[in-house]
């Protein structure tokens, strides 16, 4: 049956999606910065309270996938963190300039990892080569690739993901971006074995006092009094289509 990676935010809505069915979760900070290192704290809570395989993902900063020396460097300490507290695998991903994967540097990380699993995120849907790419990640022992086939959504992106995924000793290929209920079936039936989904959803802020015209933000109409979580029904019904079609 294939696999629901679920990508969560928070501790809570880590347990909400191991609640509703999830397979693994991809751990994350910053939703609205496409997903940054979790704090240490959040990582500790994490590792006591959900029993799943949860993955951290290891990315200092929003925007691109070339990292400054210092950016490195604080990269590789979070991988030995995430190491150290014995979480069974984590997301990265490294790019050079001209958009191919960073070999020397991926290189470090794989070494780092001590044998944990590596998913290589959707640094991949920035590489200017994406069949180059897959081969050097399958050279470096990366577990999986988490892609949308270089597309806006990995529905319209499929047809490169079930390429890359017929690929002669490719990593595992995880489709991700857009990935919902009403497009599963088309991941399941092109045979992707993972999936990888939000499955999430804004809710409003416990708050009951509300400072107006203010945003910490630096989109100036980003709402403070909303909050990023898992819709535990969403997973549990995407987990319930896959089941089904394994069934058949």
């Amino acid at each position: 049956m294939a696999l629901l990676e679920i990508c969560c935010y928070s501790q809570a809505s880590a347990e909400t999606a191991q609640l509703n069915g999830a397979d693994r979760i991809e751990l994350c900070a910053a939703p609205k910065e496409g997903g940054l290192t979790p704090s240490h704290g959040v990582l500790r809570l994490v590792r006591e309270t959900v029993t799943i395989p949860v993955h951290p993902i290891i990315r200092p900063r929003g925007g691109d996938f070339c990292y400054t020396d210092d950016e490195f460097s604080a990269m590789l300490d979070d991988v030995r963190l995430i190491e150290a507290l014995g979480f069974p695998g984590m997301v990265i991903g490294v790019l050079d300039e001209d958009g191919g994967v960073d070999m020397a540097r991926m290189q470090q990380i794989m070494q780092a990892a001590q044998g944990m699993a590596v998913t290589f995120h959707r640094a991949f849907d920035m590489c200017r080569n994406p069949l180059e790419a897959v081969d050097k990640l399958a050279d470096l022992g990366v577990s999986r690739i988490l892609t949308s086939g270089q597309k806006a959504s990995a529905e319209k992106g499929l047809s490169l993901i079930t390429e890359l995924k017929a690929r002669s000793g490719a990593p595992i290929i995880m489709a991700g971006a857009g990935v919902r209920t009403s497009n599963l079936q088309l991941f399941l039936d092109a045979g992707v074995e993972e999936v990888h989904s939000s499955a999430g959803m804004w809710t409003p802020s416990p708050m009951r006092y509300r400072q107006q015209g203010l945003s910490m933000s630096s989109d100036a109409q980003s709402d403070e009094y909303l909050r990023y979580c898992v819709d535990g029904e969403i997973v549990a019904e995407m987990k319930a289509m896959m089941t089904r079609h394994r069934a058949f």
